[in-house]
């Protein structure tokens, strides 16, 4: 109980895996993963502008786009600055406060990304499938219940999920990946995982509710869109990007899932990096590109406002010099 309290009052100082070759190419590293960060920051934030400014965006369908942007710099911002950190100090270490804090932002982002997921496929059921009723069952109270389901389920879970295994003493130091995650931490604790097992497996299962009916509801609009050419159409432009980043994701979480849970050393060292860090690049990047840019209503705003921006700084009065 004591080293517990320690534990709490007194933050311990974990390390975390260095990248491969880091000695070498951090300078490289750190300017690729700049951009990268630089590339997420703009791209959503300009989409969420776009969105905000647009009355003619103030559409369900829309909003919710807006949330999964806002999302994506969330967790961005939960890896990116401590990982450039360490690449430009060449220190891997963090306390475990600052860990519990990555754990939480990164882990509620990823679920967060999930929940919004499964509010945006039942907006496109109805808007397909029952598009008479659209504006009735879309209220604007129902969006803000459904925007505020989607964010408030995984912050509490995660944040459980965190304190539970942040409550026990470590037996060891070192978190075999590039950022802190909730199991790695598990497994350097003393205390048994036995509570941390079974809450696990009851939000997993609670978010794989979620995509079974992400899928039933794509089955019903699928089905909807071969009677009418104009649903197909409906379906192509909106929901086709969906299913792939869906299945992107999906695939991208059960990996970091099983390896954290059941890992083996024999999977290369480059390959368990790439899969970790999928789940906190492609997301944030391919969300407002896939999605947010093939809705031709959004590219055309984002685009006008683009050329217009450039038009009024072209000519923006110049002072004569004197």
């Amino acid at each position: 109980m004591h080293t517990m309290i320690d534990n709490m009052s007194y933050p311990v100082i974990l390390t975390l895996m260095v990248p491969t070759e880091s000695k070498s190419y951090r300078h490289v590293y750190f300017i690729c993963f700049l951009a990268l960060y630089v590339l997420i920051l703009s791209i959503n934030i300009r989409l969420v502008m776009v969105i905000i400014m647009e009355k003619a965006l103030h559409e369900p369908m829309y909003i919710f786009l807006s949330h999964l942007c806002v999302n994506g710099v969330y967790g961005a911002t939960g890896f990116y600055p401590k990982f450039l950190s360490d690449l430009i100090l060449d220190s891997y270490v963090i306390s475990s406060h600052m860990c519990a804090l990555q754990i939480f932002v990164i882990y509620s982002s990823l679920l967060c990304e999930f929940t919004i997921l499964t509010v945006m496929s039942y907006d496109r059921y109805v808007a397909i499938c029952k598009p008479l009723d659209y504006h009735s069952k879309l209220t604007k109270l129902t969006c803000v219940k459904l925007i505020l389901f989607s964010w408030i389920l995984p912050t509490i879970s995660v944040f459980t999920a965190t304190l539970l295994s942040n409550l026990k003493p470590f037996c060891a130091y070192h978190v075999d990946k590039l950022y802190c995650d909730n199991w790695s931490v598990v497994k350097i604790s003393c205390a048994s995982s036995f509570v941390n097992n079974i809450y696990g497996y009851i939000v997993a299962v609670i978010f794989v509710i979620f995509v079974v009916i992400i899928i039933v509801s794509y089955i019903k609009l699928i089905s909807a869109c071969k009677a009418s050419l104009e649903n197909r159409r409906k379906f192509w432009q909106t929901c086709l990007p969906h299913i792939l980043l869906l299945i992107n994701f999906t695939f991208a979480v059960l990996f970091d899932i099983m390896y954290s849970r059941y890992g083996s050393n024999d999977i290369p060292e480059s390959l368990r990096h790439f899969l970790a860090l999928e789940l906190i690049i492609v997301p944030p990047v391919f969300n407002p590109l896939i999605y947010g840019l093939n809705i031709r209503a959004v590219r055309q705003r984002v685009f006008t406002s683009c050329v217009a921006s450039r038009v009024n700084v072209s000519r923006a009065p110049r002072r004569c010099k004197t």
